[in-house]
């Protein structure tokens, strides 16, 4: 039986934080629709404290945010998006369109159309998040979605240099310069400045999430992807210092983002738990990861590894890091997680920023039904039939009878008049 020798925040106490964040929301979106973007001003200056003439960027705007970068940081954005979009490429190639003769004369196919709009959103208030503007806008492109649209907050008083132009240099249609619950609204309702999308992508902090999640339905969402979550399985194959820097890598990202050592060794626990400690000493970012640490670390024992996968499966961490002496076991027996990093050669971070795979990816325990962005989320699968005469008579006859059987006369009388005019042509 897994031994906790740390625990977390109280589940009464996160499901209280949750009830706030709703109640604030639901006020902020129904604003939103109410005065569109008389809301939207307001409460980018209220929470944000931005108030520019236009939110969406024009054209020299956009130029001069990527000519006052260094080449350096150009050439490593162009870089992450080369490796994400030929990755997004492999994804979309094996999607196929289908078509079958299922029976003589019945013709079923499906093909994979792209959403027409889609509106992306890229963290910025706290720490500039060039990556996400890859992971959604490179991606949507690679599906063929024809209008891209982007907001991202201002980042100490103006639109980010590195946001924008990695937004710009992705393929975004329309960028902005608008953040949090307010950019959300904006994107999925509609105002007279913003025209509405089909589809919301990007992940974003609690707000952000509840949001898309109150929205979702009226628009689709690509997944519930709110404050970062890891989750780190390793046994005596490393130590400490390594499983203590991969904690609070992720840590950092809020003071509520999850951090879970799952070990069979006591002895990496604790010398993990006293690494971490030490590390918080100097680390830059630390009066954040330490509180993410104190209030949602968690370090558990398990007996073996079949446990530790119990337990991952029952945790269905956005993150799973597995560095032990049989990662294979754990690749081939997890089935709940958001994006699997296996071997200490390799760390979220990667998978964050640069190798190729996206970090756009489920939270709190989503990861038990769905993954995460993909091209395939900015994809519909939408199926057609076609018929030949003496099949639709005979498939006719199945149909009636069945809906006669569950009293629908209308459905019953669509395939009565295919038998009564094909009948003559069945072949028997």
């Amino acid at each position: 039986m897994a031994i906790w020798l740390k625990k977390g925040i109280s589940a009464e106490d996160d499901a209280a934080d949750i009830a706030k964040v709703r109640s604030v929301v639901e006020e902020i979106l129904a604003d939103i629709e109410k005065t569109g973007d008389k809301a939207v001003r307001k409460l980018s200056k209220k929470f944000d404290k931005w108030d520019p003439k236009d939110f969406k960027l024009s054209k020299s705007q956009i130029e001069d945010c990527v000519k006052s970068l260094p080449k350096q940081v150009i050439d490593d954005i162009k870089f992450a998006q080369s490796q994400i979009r030929n990755f997004a490429q492999i994804q979309r190639d094996s999607l196929r369109d289908v078509e079958v003769e299922t029976m003589p004369g019945v013709v079923l196919g499906h093909k994979n159309i792209p959403i027409n709009s889609v509106g992306c959103y890229v963290p910025g208030g706290k720490y500039p998040m060039v990556a996400s503007a890859h992971m959604s806008i490179v991606t949507a492109k690679v599906a063929g979605v024809k209008r891209i649209i982007a907001c991202a907050p201002p980042y100490k008083g103006s639109p980010h240099p590195a946001i924008v132009s990695a937004m710009h240099l992705a393929g975004a249609t329309e960028i902005y310069a608008l953040g949090g619950v307010q950019a959300i609204g904006a994107m999925a309702l509609g105002t007279d400045a913003i025209k509405p999308v089909d589809m919301i992508a990007g992940p974003g902090n609690a707000f952000v999430a509840e949001a898309k999640r109150q929205l979702s339905g009226r628009v689709g969402i690509d997944l519930f992807a709110g404050p970062t979550e890891t989750l780190i399985i390793a046994d005596d194959a490393v130590d400490g210092e390594i499983c203590a820097t991969d904690i609070l890598g992720q840590a950092e990202h809020g003071p509520n983002s999850p951090a879970i050592l799952l070990t069979t060794s006591r002895r990496l626990a604790e010398d993990t738990v006293k690494q971490i400690e030490k590390q918080l000493t100097v680390l830059p970012t630390a009066d954040v990861a330490g509180q993410a640490w104190r209030d949602y670390g968690q370090v558990i024992l398990c007996k073996d590894n079949a446990e530790m996968v119990k337990e991952a499966d029952r945790l269905a961490s956005e993150h799973v890091q597995v560095m032990t002496k049989n990662n294979d076991y754990f690749l081939n027996n997890l089935s709940n997680y958001g994006a699997l990093f296996l071997g200490p050669e390799t760390n979220v971070s990667f998978g964050d920023k640069v190798i190729g795979t996206n970090h756009t990816l489920p939270t709190r325990k989503a990861a038990r039904y769905t993954g995460g962005l993909w091209v395939g989320k900015f994809i519909k699968t939408c199926t057609y039939q076609r018929v030949k005469p003496e099949a639709s008579a005979m498939v006719g006859e199945y149909c009636s009878r069945l809906c006669e059987v569950e009293g629908f006369a209308g459905h019953k009388a669509q395939a009565d008049i295919r038998v009564r005019r094909y009948g003559h042509k069945r072949v028997a």
